[in-house]
Formats: C-alpha cells, sequence, structure tokens
C-alpha cells in the first residue's frame, strides 16, 4: 500500500505548533505534528455529515436561515450544511487556522465538492467563540467541531468553548428555537449536564464514522 506524503503545514495560531497534511492517492489525512494519530481523514467523515444534517433539519424551512460552523477541517460539514438549507440561506463557517482554508481552496477542495465556492458560504479567520460573544441572536443553528471532544485539542483556549461561559453565549448566539450542535470523538456525561445546567433541553446521538454505517461511533449533542 502506497505511503502518505505530506504535502502542507499550516501553523496554529498562538500554539507553537502546526497541522500537516498528508496525501496518499486520492485520500488526504489531516494530522498534528509531533502528536499520534490523524485528527480527520477523507474517507471517515460520516459523522461530520451527520453534525449538520442532523442540525440543519431543524432550521431548514426557515426563511434566509442562518448558520454558523466553527471548524472547516475538510468541508464536509460545511458541505453537508450547504445541502440541507435552501437557497436565501447562509453558512458562516470560523477557521483559526488561515492555512486550513488555503487547502480547502486548493488540494482539499474536491472532496467535498469545493463548498467554499457557493455564494452562501462566508468564511471567517479566526475563533469562533469571538462570534458567539459578537453576534447574540445571530444564527438559527451552531454546529461546533473544532475540538476531538469537549475540551481542547487543537489548543487549549478552546476549553471556553465547552464551559459553562461558553455554553451561555452559544445560547445567547441562537435564535428563537435555534439549536447547538456539538461533535465529539466520544461520549461525555459531564459535558451533557453541562448544556443541562445552562437551560438547554438535551439529545445525544451517536452516530458512525463512514457514510456506509461502519467504523467508529462518534457523539454528537443537539441543544436548543
Amino acid at each position: 500500500m502506497a505511503k502518505f506524503e505530506e504535502i502542507g503545514t499550516a501553523s496554529i495560531p498562538g500554539q507553537g505548533t502546526r497541522l500537516r497534511l498528508l496525501k496518499r492517492n486520492d485520500e488526504f489525512s489531516i494530522r498534528i505534528a509531533g502528536s499520534p494519530g490523524e485528527l480527520m481523514n477523507t474517507r471517515l467523515h460520516g459523522s461530520e455529515d451527520a453534525l449538520a444534517e442532523l442540525a440543519c433539519q431543524r432550521v431548514t424551512e426557515r426563511p434566509g436561515a442562518r448558520v454558523l460552523v466553527g471548524g472547516l477541517g475538510m468541508g464536509f460539514t460545511l458541505a453537508a450544511a450547504l445541502a440541507g438549507l435552501g437557497e436565501d440561506a447562509e453558512v458562516v463557517v470560523a477557521e483559526l487556522v488561515p492555512g486550513v482554508v488555503e487547502w480547502n481552496r486548493g488540494p482539499l477542495g474536491a472532496a467535498a465538492g469545493h463548498p467554499l465556492d457557493d455564494a452562501r458560504t462566508r468564511v471567517v479567520v479566526g475563533d469562533v467563540g469571538e462570534l458567539l460573544r459578537d453576534e447574540p441572536g445571530g444564527f438559527d443553528a451552531i454546529l461546533l467541531d473544532v475540538d476531538n471532544g469537549p475540551e481542547g485539542l487543537t489548543r487549549r483556549e478552546n476549553d471556553w468553548l465547552y464551559s459553562p461561559e461558553g455554553l451561555a453565549a452559544a445560547q445567547r448566539a441562537l435564535r428563537p428555537n435555534g439549536v447547538l450542535a456539538v461533535w465529539s470523538a466520544g461520549e461525555d456525561s459531564a459535558f451533557t449536564e453541562r448544556l443541562r445546567r445552562v437551560g438547554l433541553l438535551v439529545e445525544t446521538v451517536t452516530v458512525r464514522a463512514q457514510r456506509s454505517g461502519k467504523g467508529a461511533r462518534h457523539c454528537i449533542w443537539l441543544a436548543c
């Protein structure tokens, strides 16, 4: 079997480390330099799709629906959100690492169908937490997939997103009857309780890593 080859690196702002983009034939992988395993792979995006599908099906009938995606990754969550929304919708995607945006405009773009080229997409290069604080009542749905679970992985500052203060900010950023969806590689009962303590109704859904229904079981919280 062919080996992965590194085709790009991107610095994580303020962390002194970087992301690596690797390719093997038509398969791509993103990893953190110096850490084992991978963050994401173009063959394993079923749960990223489900994050958007489960959330957007609750708001797709709303005129001018506005959705925030925290974490561009390989573009699959963004693409699934666009597929589930109307032509008058707007999807704001916040990505902290400028290099990840460049990869999605370049070698990674075709994997998810070039969602950055959709006229409904607006890219913000920066911290999704700032958007949560700055836009109260701004979104019908908020989709967070910036770490492997409800704790900072790519950078410790992300811990705020999953704290009571961060969840309260997300709640304020939602429009009436909006939905907050959070992706995780596994379940976390303490995070479920934190969601409930800020006054959100919580549903936990288990989904598979692959569209075929195979692969690892991942967790998605839907809170409103």
